[in-house]
């Protein structure tokens, strides 16, 4: 009887290892197949923005026209920043004569206009030469050289390049208008007064 008993209790434990074996084979397939979905996917994602991008080997996407750009207006000067001025003293000088004429003379005041106050204060040191290069160029002119408005800006330009190669600067080429030249410590020259007697 007791050879009987013995087959019976054998099989049990190779059942249970063959169910066992069943269970890790089918995880495995699990994470196999959840795996490659999961790499699938990913390639699949890859592709869509690689596609975006123009690595594929796709014909480009037609670029939409290009779009003129709204103007704005941007003003010439820096409305933010003032600009800093350094007022001389009047200016009375004698005018140039020409034969059978009478003398005359003329009488200014001229206001500097500079960039910076830090220029502003560097200009007083350099006024005895600043104030004589202004007499000789207003002393050179005579009476027809003064009295319209075109022949006040010849003055002015004339000034705002003496003052400027004075620093040197070099004045502009023959046929390059003051305004493209490149700027000095004088920005500009300003007349507040003008009067010819």
């Amino acid at each position: 009887m007791a050879a009987a008993e013995t087959p019976v209790s054998a099989p049990a434990p190779a059942k249970r290892s063959s169910k066992l074996l069943l269970i890790i084979l089918l995880v495995a397939v699990l994470i196999l197949i959840l795996t490659v979905m999961g790499v699938g996917a990913l390639l699949l994602m890859k592709k869509g923005t690689a596609g975006n991008t123009g690595t594929s080997h796709e014909a480009p996407a037609v670029p939409p026209p290009p779009v003129a750009p709204v103007p704005t207006y941007t003003p010439a000067v820096d409305l933010s920043k003032p600009p800093i001025f350094v007022q001389l003293d009047p200016f009375t000088v004698n005018l140039r004569a020409r034969e059978n004429e009478d003398n005359h003379y003329l009488q200014t005041d001229i206001s500097l206009r500079v960039n910076d106050q830090k220029t502003a204060e560097a200009l007083k040191g350099w006024m005895p030469e600043i104030r004589n290069r202004i007499n000789l160029i207003l002393t050179s002119k005579t009476l027809q050289d003064v009295q319209d408005d075109m022949s006040h800006e010849t003055v002015q330009s004339e000034i705002l390049r003496g003052l400027n190669t004075m620093f040197g600067v070099p004045p502009p080429p023959p046929g390059i208008p003051e305004t493209q030249a490149p700027l000095g410590p004088v920005q500009g020259v300003l007349f507040i007064s003008f009067i010819v007697q």
